[in-house]
């Protein structure tokens, strides 16, 4: 035979399947991403045609494409069915326009907020994402529409997504990125007044770069996606949006600039076309969006006559950035050339002064590389509140950001936290869900935060739906497993293991993440001897699936994946071990479920918040963690287990330690309690610990908590901040940057001249009051300008204040020399070494925090900070 010539086409389209008048209403439910964590509606779209649903992967429009006419026209005769889609359109229109929990916390809370992610996590339908950051982002969506939130969520739209990860034969990842057509994705072009595709450009060198933009809709949130695919784009252009972290330092950089450029331009242009409320506040989710800043201030120069620094004090008060990234490596940092070729002469991409967009993101801290621009730093710099995304990492990112705010405590560094959640409707199993609504009436469509009763649930109903959701992971990891030997290359007789790999009554546990050598994949195979053993043992067996995916750049977690893979493939341990290539949305909804423990074993404090373990934990999962993200502060010591950490020893050392005490975890806690059946076959002391878990940690884990926060701790002061700095003629700002620039003129005059505390020597027993007096020289500065406090505490050994309390003291009296004498109180709350010392902040009704400015004054050396001993 002659070799087979394959025709590959020159473009991709879909082909819309025309439906019956009576069901055109699908149309309207698979258009909007609700339906992804909709239970009734997803349970409509199945029963359609069950087996062609699968076939899909659970993609409405697939399904709408791929159902043949007949079937349709059968549904359409169908009262039963009908009456089920009137109802689902019924309730989805409700959602829609019903008010929530938004509507009712108070007339002056924003108006609308603008949500930047360079990925976004919302159903596997819509490959645009890579990981946790994500899908988090789509949690944020799918949460704010639940809560009425009034989001709008930017993004980009790339062609080819993610990549697909399969195996070689060897066990080395390859990724593989399909083409996306984006007329076939539950996605909407928008196009303007007059028909023609809505486009948003932006300048780059030598040429401009249009982006048409796509309407995602989820929920009640709008989501945009930025797409550079379009004709009149040269090559280049058109492959900025050609796939999720790909590229070099050039690509990532236009990526970024349309992100945060082009973003802010597509919100302006939906608000014009919709009406909809223009956004008070804008939040970065991560770095990656910070050229929206940017953006603003050009748009406030030119449209309000606003000055630089006026035109930053407004960008500032309503800019809110997340910090994501526990680690500066982690964190883009550009060749400083490469902003000057892109925002200096002679395009000059928004007509800003170069030398005031280098500032924003030089690492000007000690350390720091004068040569790159770091698009963290500028997140702090142009953002007036900025969390991190647990406790943990909240004090991490202090630390690491210090330098931005030298001479003050890392406690002041003003970087909060907001611990992450997740999306209980995403990610609660069917069988969870229905247990807890007929057992607790929790319905976790409306009340996902809501978990009261939790540890009274039956344990016979509960192991019921634990059995279930093991017993669905191991048919869907023995289907996959089968797909990637196939991949590999192995022939169909060579699989008849696969049908009895797994058990669906062993001790299942998971471990499913991106694969940077920090997370430590191979942590597990430290002792392979012992790790093998506790996979057969022959009476309290233990089973390992596993899944993630390497960055495509990073051979050193290939590497990982292979170790993991060739183990693996050893037909010794092969049907107690496996691992499954392409982690997905799809696989990780069932994995984290259907495990009995889910495996965190990071580098502590590397890992940012960490999410898989809270989709576990909804579920009825042990978590099995060393103390990092989330975890540290919500082990309560009766959830799971806390893998001790040895950070503090050399890395090999460490390691086995810490693997050494996973195992004696599994073999002496996890196993026994897990197999320890009563008379009824039931391991109560296993479901013990699955009650408390889904009690204690439900309320916590879930993104309603999480956005809660935002709005009141973050979102609704930036929009108070915004009108304070914006309202009317941008006053406030005008008079915030001049403030600013006359207090940091004259910081220099500003000094703590002398502290006294008379009687310290007569009160040091607790619950005494201590007077307090300071001489204190502003020079051209006025008292109002400043706040002088004195700060208290208990010391160590170096006379450092741990945890102080602060308390501001009044003015007294101005001497003739030109000083100001304060005086105040501190009460003496505490027991043991004990110590204070003077501090002078600016001071204004606009600032968020005191370190903003950077300025502070301290006592001299000499004066020294007064200690004692208070017992």
């Amino acid at each position: 035979m002659g070799k087979v010539i394959r025709v590959r086409a020159i473009r991709r389209f879909t082909v819309r399947t025309v439906l019956p008048e009576r069901l055109r209403a699908l149309e309207e439910l698979a258009k909007n991403l609700r339906w992804s964590w909709h239970a009734e509606t997803l349970d409509l779209f199945e029963s359609i045609d069950p087996q062609t649903w699968r076939e899909v992967g659970a993609d409405p429009a697939k399904l709408l494409g791929q159902v043949p006419p007949e079937r349709f026209d059968q549904l359409a005769a169908d009262q039963e069915f009908l009456a089920r889609l009137d109802e689902a359109v019924a309730d989805l229109r409700r959602y829609m326009t019903q008010e929530h929990w938004f509507q009712g916390i108070g007339d002056d809370a924003p108006k609308a907020i603008a949500y930047f992610s360079p990925e976004y996590g919302i159903t596997s339908v819509l490959p645009q994402y890579s990981g946790g950051l994500g899908i988090l982002a789509g949690d944020h969506l799918k949460t704010a529409s639940d809560l009425g939130v009034p989001i709008i969520g930017v993004g980009l739209l790339y062609r080819r997504g993610y990549f697909n990860q399969s195996l070689s034969r060897d066990g080395w990842q390859q990724e593989r990125y399909p083409p996306i057509d984006p007329h076939g994705l539950p996605l909407t072009l928008l196009t303007d007044d007059s028909g023609a595709p809505l486009t948003v450009p932006i300048r780059l060198p030598g040429r401009d770069l249009q982006a048409q933009v796509w309407l995602c809709q989820v929920g009640r949130v709008p989501l945009l996606l930025l797409d550079s695919d379009v004709e009149g784009n040269a090559p280049p252009e058109r492959d900025v949006t050609d796939r999720l972290y790909g590229g070099g330092s050039d690509h990532r950089l236009r990526q970024e600039m349309l992100l945060g450029i082009g973003g802010v331009r597509a919100v302006r242009a939906y608000c014009a076309l919709t009406g909809y409320p223009k956004p008070e506040v804008y939040h970065m989710n991560e770095g990656h969006a910070g050229f929206l800043a940017m953006e603003r201030i050009r748009e406030l120069m030119a449209a309000a006559s606003l000055s630089f620094d006026e035109a930053l004090e407004v960008v500032r008060a309503s800019t809110l950035f997340t910090t994501h990234t526990p680690v500066p490596a982690g964190i883009d940092r550009f060749p400083r050339e490469l902003i000057e070729q892109h925002f200096g002469a002679p395009d000059h991409a928004l007509g800003l002064p170069i030398d005031r967009v280098l500032a924003l993101g030089a690492e000007t801290y000690p350390g720091g590389d004068p040569s790159v621009f770091n698009m963290a730093v500028m997140g702090l710099r142009v953002a007036q509140r900025a969390n991190g995304v647990s406790l943990l990492h909240g004090a991490v990112s202090r630390s690491m950001f210090a330098g931005l705010w030298p001479s003050f405590d890392e406690s002041d560094v003003p970087i909060a936290s907001v611990t992450n959640g997740v999306h209980a409707p995403t990610w609660v199993s069917p069988e969870m869900r229905d247990l807890v609504r007929r057992d607790l009436g929790v319905d976790l469509q409306t009340d996902g935060d809501h978990w009261a009763g939790a540890d009274k649930l039956d344990d016979r109903q509960l192991w019921a739906v634990r059995r279930a959701l093991r017993a669905r992971l191991v048919d869907e990891a023995r289907s996959r497993l089968r797909d990637s030997w196939l991949q590999r290359g192995a022939a169909e007789s060579e699989l008849g293991w696969i049908s009895t790999a797994l058990d669906p009554d062993v001790l299942t546990v998971g471990f499913a993440r991106r694969v940077p050598s920090y997370k430590r994949l191979t942590l597990m195979l430290q002792d392979r001897e012992r790790f093998t053993s506790i996979l057969l043992d022959p009476k309290r067996p233990v089973q390992f699936i596993i899944a993630g995916k390497a960055h495509p750049a990073d051979d050193g977690g290939k590497r990982l994946i292979q170790e993991v893979v060739k183990f693996a493939d050893d037909p010794d341990v092969r049907h107690r071990i496996v691992f499954l290539p392409d982690y997905d949305m799809a696989l990780a909804r069932v994995l984290c479920a259907g495990a009995d423990v889910w495996l965190n074993n990071p580098l502590r404090p590397l890992e940012a918040s960490g999410t898989s373990g809270m989709k576990a934990a909804l579920n009825g999962t042990l978590n099995l963690s060393i103390r990092d993200g989330w975890w540290d502060e919500w082990f309560d010591g009766d959830n799971g287990w806390a893998i001790p950490s040895a950070d503090h020893l050399p890395e090999q050392r460490r390691d086995e330690l810490e693997a050494a005490a996973l195992y004696d975890i599994l073999e002496t806690q996890a196993a026994p309690r897990f197999y320890d059946h009563n008379a009824e076959g039931l391991p109560t002391r296993w479901l013990e610990m699955v009650r408390h878990t889904l009690a204690s940690l439900g309320p916590k884990v879930v993104a309603t908590r999480m956005l809660r926060e935002y709005v009141e701790r973050l979102y609704w002061p930036a929009a108070r901040s915004y009108r304070a700095v914006g309202a009317e003629t941008f006053a406030g700002a005008r008079q915030l940057a001049g403030w600013k620039k006359r207090v940091r003129a004259g910081w220099h005059g500003v000094r703590v001249e002398h502290v006294d505390a008379p009687d310290l020597s007569n009160a040091l027993s607790l619950g005494t009051e201590v007077s307090l007096r300071a001489v204190v020289a502003l020079g051209e500065l006025a008292d109002s300008d400043v706040d002088v406090q004195v700060a208290y505490g208990r010391v160590d050994e170096h006379d450092d204040i741990s945890d102080p309390a602060y308390a501001s003291l009044r003015l007294v009296d101005k001497r003739d020399d030109g000083t100001w004498i304060y005086e105040g109180q501190m009460r003496l709350d505490r027991t043991g070494p004990f110590g204070y010392s003077v501090r002078v902040l600016p001071n204004d009704q606009l600032l968020a925090a005191p370190a903003e400015l950077g300025l502070i004054a301290l006592p001299p050396v000499s004066e020294g900070m007064v200690t004692g001993d208070l017992r």
